[in-house]
């Protein structure tokens, strides 16, 4: 079997695919990964083979609003050069799913660590089906652009959500993170996190004066930024933060916080050394947490935060973070509190247990075998 990944190129989207690549390449299946300049070195460094894109910013999920047509150039390309039997793409790279249409090809599609669009029935209740029915509709004003675009006709599915999910819809969390009365479309199901990243250089050396929290920041889609909080939670307590600006701008940390600022292309060793994560709620961190046995200190914002903060409470794996304006005593005691809660613990405990039963990777890879026959 041939099969190409295209991922978008960020590391929450390019290494769960990495892990699923290796799995299948494992299995003897050729495997390529479609990567943009910056994502070259991983793929390589990982052992799998490179089709490199001409556009790196076409697979970055920073421009999948705007990038779609150039997704699907690229794609399209590689999908003629190296006549794949099945592709394995992101959540939100459109131009994938329209190449794989357009080539007749299966495609598998890896989802986040919750699901976004709305169920075939039952849910959180009525604000959720709003805000689900009303995330889907602009995905798919996106998604039909880009169908326009390669010229392909109007689809007639029963479910709006078909072409977005692909031959085979495959989430990386737990079902424990759905509600329990939700039932999921019948392409979607539940594999696991699909956890790789690269091995780190060497230890990075952080003071062991003071317990550990680890930050993992996100987008802020207009809202509200945690700089002031962290300034003020890591201001004169107990707990020193190693801070990872993931997808967030530069650092806004203040000169007497005890922070510790950086960009680095993993989390594991440092998730593992943390007492807590405190997050906006992407599924990288969140799964980082559960996967190392960690409770969550949540502070979500837009897009899949929302969602997967939601799912974390109700799951009992996490607090949620104190409101901005909140006197900075009470944001150390949150984080003091959200350490060392016994019931927390024992909740992230069960479901990373679940998580770490390392079959993920092979559910996947599964999928992607079942798919292409």
């Amino acid at each position: 079997m041939n099969v190409l990944l295209c991922p978008l190129s960020d590391p929450g989207y390019l290494y769960p695919a990495v892990a699923v690549g290796r799995e299948l390449r494992r299995r003897s299946h050729a495997v390529h990964v479609l990567a943009g300049p910056g994502a070259i070195p991983v793929a390589t460094a990982a052992g799998l083979d490179v089709s490199a894109a001409s556009d790196d910013t076409a697979l970055s999920v920073a421009h999948w609003t705007v990038r779609g047509p150039e997704q699907y150039t690229e794609v399209a390309r590689a999908v003629r050069r190296l006549r794949p039997d099945v592709l394995v793409t992101s959540v939100l790279n459109h131009g994938a799913l329209v190449a794989a249409e357009a080539a007749g090809l299966p495609v598998v599609v890896l989802g986040l660590a919750a699901h976004l669009w709305p169920y075939r029935s039952g849910g959180a209740g009525p604000s959720d089906t709003h805000d689900r029915s009303w995330r889907l509709t602009e995905t798919l004003k996106h998604y039909r652009a880009v169908r326009e675009t390669a010229g392909l006709a109007p689809r007639r599915d029963r479910f709006p959500d078909t072409p977005l999910l692909g031959t085979t819809f495959l989430l990386r969390g737990h079902p424990v993170l759905e509600p329990a009365d939700a039932e999921l479309p019948p392409a979607v199901r539940h594999v696991g996190p699909c956890w790789w990243e690269p091995e780190p250089s060497s230890a990075e050396p952080l003071p062991d004066s003071k317990p550990l929290a680890y930050v993992h920041l996100g987008r802020t889609f207009g809202g509200a930024s945690l700089w002031p909080r962290l300034n003020a939670g890591f201001t004169s307590g107990t707990y020193r933060a190693v801070v990872e600006l993931g997808r967030s701008g530069a650092s806004e940390a203040a000169a007497d916080a005890d922070l510790i600022v950086g960009r680095r292309p993993w989390m594991g060793p440092l998730v593992e050394r943390a007492d807590l994560v405190l997050t906006n709620a992407t599924s990288a961190p969140v799964l980082a947490a559960l996967l190392h046995g960690k409770p969550l200190l949540v502070a979500p914002n837009g897009s899949e935060q929302q969602v997967l903060a939601t799912a974390c409470l109700r799951a009992g794996v996490a607090r949620r973070m104190p409101e901005p304006g909140t006197p900075a005593a009470d944001l150390r005691t949150a984080i003091e509190e959200t350490a060392h809660d016994l019931r927390l613990r024992a909740c992230v405990a069960e479901i990373g247990t679940a998580l770490a039963d390392g079959k993920s990777e092979s559910r996947a890879a599964d999928a992607v075998e079942s798919a292409a026959r």
